[in-house]
């Protein structure tokens, strides 16, 4: 069965995409199961560890969770912004790495003079962007 990844369709860690077409700007969570013949339209969202059964279909903008994955409700604009957010950093690392890119000694511990603020990721969660 032909899997298909439509532009800015992003992948969670461990996630399994067993045949089917993953519709724009989508977000599978992590170790999610997609199986044969499933389409999601457009800008849909499943959650994490959710398993979506063969032939299944979703309509755009669908948040989808669960096992057997049933659509809950509609994405609201603010999730797909801090979804299309977060892909986009996805898609800036490598040029960004291409840039700082250069040989280095290890580190072989953490300095004194590092603040918790400059260990912190730069990438806020869901939860984080809605509680700030």
């Amino acid at each position: 069965v032909t899997v298909l990844l439509k532009e800015n369709a992003h992948i969670g860690h461990g996630a399994v995409i067993h045949g089917a077409t993953i519709g724009r700007n989508c977000l599978i969570g992590m170790n999610s199961v997609i199986m044969d013949n499933v389409i999601l339209g457009d800008e849909c969202i499943v959650g994490a560890l959710s398993f979506i059964k063969a032939d299944e279909q979703f309509e755009n903008r669908s948040l989808i969770v669960g096992n057997p994955a049933k659509r809950i409700k509609a994405v609201s604009d603010e999730m797909m912004q801090w979804k299309t957010e977060g892909t986009q950093l996805y898609q800036s690392l490598p040029e960004t790495m291409r840039q700082h890119w250069h040989p280095v000694e290890p580190l072989r511990h953490i300095p004194d003079t590092a603040t918790e603020e400059q260990l912190a990721s730069l990438y806020k969660t869901w939860n984080q962007t809605r509680n700030p």
